[in-house]
């Protein structure tokens, strides 16, 4: 839980990152709540709002209503009456999602955005822009909001346009005719008909060639595709979900891709965070990546039961560079190792096992704690006192308490057991 002084530094907080819930007061130092809400909901921010006040009104609280606040409630409150007051409003925000969406998981605040977003977007036919670097999981995404669409039952249809040549895409897009050039022995539909009436999913969109964008765009406004080596074109009803690791915006600047495209597939974005910022999501992740073995694996003696404390605690130490889909066959490979029972750190591939990347090069983590302080830890003794402290100034979370002694996880649960203050 975050405070801020005042409404200017509260909306700097939420500007840098995420949050399940703000509690606003309605009269601050500067910026009033209102100016707060108001502000937010302008910028897109949709976080769940509870405006706080002393001086209830009927009108200060329409008016925050009307700005985008979820419910208020008046000082003073004790705290059953709060948190009765918070648990109602995130319930009533919490987004339901149906099977197709089963095989995203997470729970933490990056990746219950994602869900409210998918779950905010599925039903419409908007064009979707998926933004995160390689191995997100853009694609399960995609698939998530197909699934929990109305053209759900339908084709379901993805392309990686980085992996083919714009000759080749041109015609796995759109189709051609026969004798439309060598090896064209016979007519064939493109992937924009073959997905009709369902989704399109095109990966990677950011790396496609600047004649391609122009057709792309036109195939967007047109709603129909022209087969190459014909002049006929086909009406095609297909919704786009598009996906990129690329910096679009600074493509557009660069001339290097257009803008009306950009415009065009960026009605609605959805920004996939990279699993270094949401390690609460690890061990949810590993353990769907263990079912997934065991449900493929005929084999009972070789199923998986799970990970050992430690392999876990090393695993939510690592960057994980190459994201979930890293995480993923990094499971793969343990499960292979392991050959059945609980996963140990040894049966992990060394890259993990080693540890952060300024671990690796046998430095020290020099990002700053989240408080913006280390601890100095010159002694046994004082270095059992700082953790201590840590520990007490994190609540007891030691993924944060490590971040402000500015040591690695694995390392922290070796001192912690060291020194008797894993308990």
């Amino acid at each position: 839980m975050d405070a801020a002084p005042s409404g200017d530094a509260g909306l700097e907080r939420l500007r840098a990152d995420s949050y399940d819930m703000v509690l606003l007061d309605l009269r601050m130092e500067g910026r009033t709540g209102l100016g707060v809400l108001e502000e937010l909901r302008r910028s897109g921010n949709d976080v769940p709002v509870v405006m706080l006040t002393g001086f209830a009104t009927v009108d200060s609280a329409v008016q925050a209503l009307k700005l985008g606040a979820d419910d208020y409630i008046t000082k003073p409150c004790d705290n059953d009456r709060l948190r009765t007051k918070i648990r109602t409003v995130l319930a009533r925000r919490e987004p339901v999602l149906g099977p197709g969406a089963a095989r995203i998981a997470g729970t933490g605040t990056r990746m219950r955005e994602v869900i409210r977003s998918i779950a905010r977007v599925a039903p419409t036919e908007s064009t979707v822009l998926l933004r995160g670097a390689t191995g997100t999981g853009k694609e399960l995404v995609a698939r998530a909001i197909h699934e929990e669409s109305p053209r759900r039952g339908r084709p379901f249809v993805a392309v990686n346009c980085s992996a083919l040549a714009e000759g080749v895409l041109e015609s796995e897009l759109f189709g051609h005719a026969r004798g439309s050039f060598t090896g064209a022995v016979a007519d064939r539909k493109g992937l924009f008909e073959e997905a009709n009436a369902g989704t399109l999913f095109l990966d990677e969109v950011g790396d496609v060639s600047p004649g391609m964008q122009a057709k792309l765009l036109r195939v967007l406004q047109e709603r129909e595709v022209t087969r190459v080596g014909t002049a006929k074109p086909v009406p095609v009803d297909v919704r786009v979900v598009a996906a990129t690791h690329q910096d679009l915006e600074k493509l557009v600047e660069e001339g290097r891709f257009r803008a009306d495209l950009y415009f065009r597939l960026k009605v609605f974005q959805i920004k996939l965070p990279e699993l270094r910022k949401r390690p609460e999501d690890i061990p949810a992740l590993a353990s769907a990546a263990v079912a997934r073995w065991n449900e493929r694996t005929q084999d009972a003696s070789r199923r998986v039961a799970g990970f050992s404390d430690e392999a876990l605690a090393i695993m939510a130490e690592y960057d994980w560079p190459g994201n979930v889909r890293e995480l993923m066959t990094t499971v793969e490979h343990a499960c292979i190792v392991c050959d059945g029972g609980r996963i140990l750190p040894s049966h992990l591939p060394e890259e993990v096992r080693a540890g952060p990347a300024e671990e690796r090069n046998g430095g020290v983590d020099s990002r700053p704690g989240e408080s913006g302080r280390r601890y100095q830890t010159p002694g046994p003794e004082m270095e059992r006192e700082a953790i201590r402290l840590a520990l007490e100034e994190a609540d007891g979370n030691r993924t944060r308490a490590a971040t402000l002694l500015g040591m690695g996880r694995t390392t922290l649960w070796q001192k912690l057991k060291e020194y008797g203050l894993d308990s």
